[in-house]
């Protein structure tokens, strides 16, 4: 089964528009305009000079056999000039590839980066239903394929256009139409035969490009999932995706590479036929006194040079057709709409004080599934708000729509009294420091994942944030120390570890709003009650705002909001919800027991290792 975000492979090739494709790319090309035309214009000397060589050979041969083999006089004027046309030639050949080479790096490097750019504009939504593999391979053949086509277009198809009509041009201004006809007839049948045959084998290379993505995409789930897959003995399960994938490619590339040799012989055939034609009227032509020998090697001459590249004109057209092929899920990516956007004359969050309210919210992922129902409270300056409530609830997407990864569907989100949906999302989202849940670390040092908050930090002041979390010891005590690398997503420390670089990075960040996410619901008590004890330090005089699971990490919040099914159902202190006996009080009595459960177990373990 083929990765969902690809669909079916027959409708991205029906639906790609290449013309469109090639029309979006031009600005990154267009960004060097003068060395385009400075390489196209020294495209043009070249080939007028490589047509001119059979013109030069021509007069060549022709002095040389009117003196009947009896050399009396060398044509060094031809020869001299037949040298220097090889030598333009060359020449301007090797000036149009260093010109152009800023042209074609430059779009390279502006594709994946405005490829990339793109990706970050685009909304959580798409972040979550992504193929990381899969999208990792798009980009990096998309940026390929405009390297490929630019080299195509510049270097193969354009020059051979150019030398085809200064051909034509010569063959029909100095002998006979016959000549210009075959040429002519043999060059549209080549054509011809080889868009038809490309256009019908094309489909291949579009499955082909989906099967290597989805491959690729659960290559690289399968190893960032290492653990899981070992945790239940899955190897050869991931191992047979692979392979069946990979298999079905093989399949699809067989193919592919018949149908290819299929178009080579035919592409083959025709220009022998065509060759065959020219060389008997020029042979004839010689015989009859019509042409001379001199003419007779110019039109050989010129065959050759027109039809060797137009040889591999099918080849280039084959190549150019996979290259837009491999651009166009890179275009599409491009063209995905970014779904949240600053508003029209959106401006910086103002943050007068920073409290945060939202007034009768309501949102949905999908509409057959509403997630918040009217959901209204408020953090005033300085206080703590707890949001609790059982699992899918609704809590954790708060933060989100705090954030402004979504939009919401009805009512408003409100910092210091301004609607989040009107103030820029770059001065949003520095005003709020965030500790989630699941800490995803970048795979590089230590140092590096604390300052990330703050990139223009010293050293002592990534320390002290460090020391304040309560980790600056354990990362001395390592033998690299802040130079240490986490590895991929973390890893190589643990949940505990991992959370107070977290809560190092927003200390370092010192936004005015702060978001506990479930920051200690998957820690031991012992990492908790340092988690606990930082988090107590960087929240003095913060807007904080808690999503918790155990209440005894919230019970001194000003304010506690309950909720359940997406609707608050009670709002209160621990106090005052304790003593209503709804939801809040139940939930507590049962952690406590579980508590007490847990402590009387611990207890009795003491007891049995010191008898």
């Amino acid at each position: 089964m083929r990765s969902a975000m690809f669909g079916r492979t027959s409708k991205v090739h029906g639906n790609r528009e290449d013309w469109n494709n090639i029309r979006q790319m031009m600005p990154f090309v267009w960004a060097y305009k003068g060395r385009v035309m400075l390489a196209l214009g020294c495209l043009v000397i070249s080939k007028v000079a490589m047509v001119g060589i059979p013109i030069v050979l021509k007069f060549i041969v022709d002095a040389l056999d009117t003196n009947g083999g009896q050399i009396a006089t060398l044509p060094v004027i031809f020869l001299l000039a037949y040298g220097g046309l090889r030598f333009i030639n060359s020449g301007f050949n090797e000036l149009r590839d260093a010109v152009f080479a800023r042209v074609r790096y430059h779009a390279m490097s502006s594709l994946s980066v405005t490829t990339l750019n793109h990706l970050h504009n685009l909304s959580l939504r798409f972040h979550l239903e992504r193929n990381t593999g899969a999208i990792s391979r798009d980009m990096e053949r998309g940026a390929q394929s405009i390297s490929s086509i630019l080299n195509y277009m510049v270097f193969n198809i354009i020059p051979t256009a150019a030398e085809f009509l200064l051909v034509a041009a010569i063959l029909f201004s100095q002998y006979d139409n016959d000549f210009g006809i075959i040429i002519f007839l043999t060059v549209i049948l080549y054509i011809g035969f080889t868009l038809a045959l490309t256009e019908w084998r094309m489909h291949y290379r579009h499955e082909m490009n989906a099967l290597d993505s989805s491959a690729n995409g659960r290559a690289m789930d399968s190893l960032m999932n290492y653990e899981t897959v070992k945790y239940f003995n899955n190897d050869v399960l991931e191992i047979s995706r692979y392979q069946e994938t990979m298999g079905q490619w093989e399949d699809l590339a067989v193919k592919s590479q018949n149908t290819m040799s299929l178009l080579n012989f035919g592409q083959g055939a025709i220009i022998a036929i065509g060759v065959t034609g020219i060389m008997f009227l020029a042979a004839e032509g010689v015989a009859e006194n019509v042409l001379t020998l001199g003419d007779l090697v110019l039109i050989n001459t010129m065959m050759l040079q027109l039809f060797l590249p137009l040889n591999f004109l099918g080849i280039i057209y084959r190549a150019l057709k996979y290259a837009l092929a491999d651009m166009d899920m890179v275009i599409k990516l491009l063209r995905r709409p970014i779904e949240i956007k600053d508003s029209p004359g959106a401006r910086p969050l103002s943050l007068d004080n920073a409290t945060v309210e939202f007034k009768n919210v309501g949102f949905h992922y999908n509409p057959d599934r509403q997630i918040l129902n009217d959901i209204s409270f408020k953090v005033e300056e300085g206080k703590k708000l707890a949001i609790v409530g059982p699992s899918g609830a609704g809590k954790s997407t708060i933060a989100r729509l705090l954030f402004r990864f979504y939009d919401i569907k009805q009512g408003e989100v409100l910092i210091s009294g301004q609607n989040i949906a009107h103030v820029t999302q770059e001065s949003l989202r520095r005003a709020i420091g965030i500790v989630p849940q699941d800490t995803v670390l970048f795979n590089d040092s230590i140092l590096y994942n604390i300052r990330y908050a703050k990139p223009e930090a010293t050293e002592q002041e990534v320390f002290h944030a460090a020391s304040l979390a309560n980790i600056h010891e354990f990362i001395q005590s390592l033998p690299e120390g802040y130079s240490t690398i986490v590895g991929e997503r973390g890893l190589k420390l643990s949940g505990g570890e991992k959370q107070r670089v977290a809560i190092a990075r927003v200390l370092l960040k010192d936004a005015p709003i702060l978001v506990f996410d479930e920051a200690t619901s998957s820690l031991d008590s012992q990492s908790e009650k340092l988690i606990l004890s930082a988090l107590e330090k960087i929240s003095r005089n913060k807007t904080t705002l808690v999503i918790a699971h155990r209440l005894s990490t919230i019970v001194d919040a000003d304010t506690i909001v309950v909720m359940d099914e997406g609707r608050i159902k009670e709002q209160g202190n621990h106090l005052e919800l304790i003593s209503k006996g709804g939801i809040y009080a139940d939930l507590w009595s049962i952690q406590q027991r579980k508590s007490e459960k847990q402590q009387s177990i611990e207890h009795n373990s003491d007891s049995t290792r010191d008898q």
